[in-house]
């Protein structure tokens, strides 16, 4: 199974001119097949609160701080930060998350799979039983 893992991508350019970064299917760790972004988030409000059966993501804070906490199946956790539009967070399926925003910060979602609901596993409890399935 896979793990999260931040990935960096290179950048071209200057602080005189500014950056580009590129992100090309050849490269990514799945084919793109949605592109999302979450702004205006208030910092105190924590987000996520759920994990995916079968989606992959890759995530990029476009701007400001975005910390994510995320829990495999194996009940451990580990902490990300994403504070520069060049470094992504693979998020593979199967990882429980918590997300929180730094004021302004915006979030860019590259996904593995058109949006379905069917996907999403909201509740914790759902969460820790197919863990208790699969670890059993």
């Amino acid at each position: 199974m896979s793990v999260p893992r931040l990935i960096e991508f290179s950048k071209i350019g200057s602080p005189a001119l500014g950056y580009i970064t590129v992100g090309e299917n050849s490269t990514l760790p799945f084919i793109v097949q949605r592109v999302y972004w979450t702004y205006f988030t208030p910092d105190s409000v924590i987000r996520g609160h759920h994990a995916h059966h079968d989606l992959e993501q890759l995530i990029f804070a476009t701007s400001g701080r975005i910390e994510f906490v995320l829990e495999g199946l194996d009940g451990k956790s580990e902490t990300f930060v994403l504070d520069s539009p060049n470094l992504g967070l693979y998020i593979p399926k199967l990882y429980w998350r918590t997300i929180k925003f730094s004021h302004n910060a915006v979030l860019m979602c590259l996904a593995s799979m058109e949006y379905s609901e069917d996907d999403y596993i909201r509740e914790y409890n759902h969460f820790k039983a197919l863990a208790a399935t699969t670890n059993a």
